[in-house]
């Protein structure tokens, strides 16, 4: 019977140390990645085979990471979800990917879960309600966690927080909205009193007040169908209203439906929407529709190399980063597709 292949043979075929090989089992950050594709390459060609559960007994990593998102039917987060899954599997990781559909409840159960079975760290987009959330499990337990896109409205503000400056995006959006002629803006969408509606009302207000100009909140679920049932509202009730900043891309994709339903036109010379979060669904839709664009494949990509880094090298990271975003401007608020 043929032994099977030892680390020592999979160092030898690669050409590199039998530390550089261990290094890459336990998906270590400080090799290169051109070396980690060469050491997986050899393990591929000559048939070897990681024993992770065994090596976990003799050390207390995990190769997983633990990913809780608060609602995966938001393209919004699933596209967040998915790009931070593939960079953490560029580097050797998994991850364990829950959804906690707004509950907070679910969120505790799953974090608890999570942990018990040994994650390496924990990333949390939460859920907003009562109760503890399982964050002070995770303060308990010690190991990196990070809150991303939305900040939990449960106080545990010491674990660190990164999301997309969504201030600057809604000034941003407001401010173009303006410079193509708009007077009567309104924003539209978010619950009340939340941390991510609060700040992207924040950026609109600030901009109006600049120019001098009244504003005009309509707070609503941020979904399709408040944005739909919004149309005719606005028609109706605020037939002055030229521009319209929603709170997210679900919103606005629902405004521009109910707008077809009752005949008006959306763009120049009409109703001009303006999106926030920039989803694929955005460019596709008729007429394309302006957006804020927070670029959540490179937040993802970079919220990876932060808890890795964190994982492998002891280093947390700043308490708080905000990633730039930018505008991706289409038909709905302009003529051409471009971006600024």
């Amino acid at each position: 019977m043929e032994r099977r292949p030892t680390i020592i043979d999979v160092a030898r075929h690669s050409g590199v140390s039998k530390s550089t090989v261990s290094l890459v089992l336990q998906n270590s950050p400080t090799v290169k990645d051109e070396t980690r594709r060469k050491v997986r390459a050899s393990m591929a060609e000559i048939g070897y085979v990681y024993n992770r559960a065994a090596a976990t007994l003799r050390s207390s990593t995990t190769g997983l990471v633990g990913l809780v998102i608060n609602d995966l039917r938001n393209p919004f987060f699933g596209e967040f979800a998915t790009s931070l899954q593939m960079a953490l599997s560029e580097k050797g990781y998994a991850a364990v990917i829950a959804n906690t559909d707004e509950d907070t409840c679910v969120q505790s159960q799953v974090i608890g879960a999570m942990i018990e079975h040994g994650v390496a760290a924990i990333i949390v987009s939460p859920a907003y309600g009562e109760g503890d959330g399982g964050f002070g499990a995770i303060l308990r337990s010690g190991i990196p966690a990070l809150r991303v896109l939305r900040r939990a409205e449960t106080g545990h503000g010491s674990l660190p927080f990164a999301a997309p400056d969504y201030e600057d995006g809604s000034r941003a959006a407001t401010e173009h909205l303006l410079r193509t002629g708009a007077r009567r803006i309104a924003f539209v969408g978010g619950v009340p009193n939340r941390s991510v509606t609060t700040l992207r009302l924040q950026g609109y207000r600030g901009a109006l007040a600049a120019a001098g100009l009244p504003e005009l909140i309509l707070p609503g679920r941020s979904t399709r169908q408040f944005g739909r049932d919004i149309a005719e509202r606005l028609a109706l009730d605020h037939a002055d209203i030229d521009a319209v900043v929603c709170f997210n891309d679900l919103v606005a994709l629902g405004l521009l439906t109910g707008c077809q339903q009752i005949g008006r036109k959306v763009g120049a010379g009409g109703l001009r929407i303006m999106g926030f979060d920039d989803i694929e669904e955005c460019a596709h839709a008729w007429p394309p529709l302006s957006s804020v664009r927070c670029d959540i494949a490179e937040f993802g990509e970079q919220v990876a190399k932060v808890i890795l880094k964190w994982i492998g090298e002891g280093i947390p990271p700043e308490p708080e980063w905000l990633s730039p975003v930018s505008l991706a401007i289409r038909a709905s608020t302009d003529a051409p597709s471009r971006a600024s």
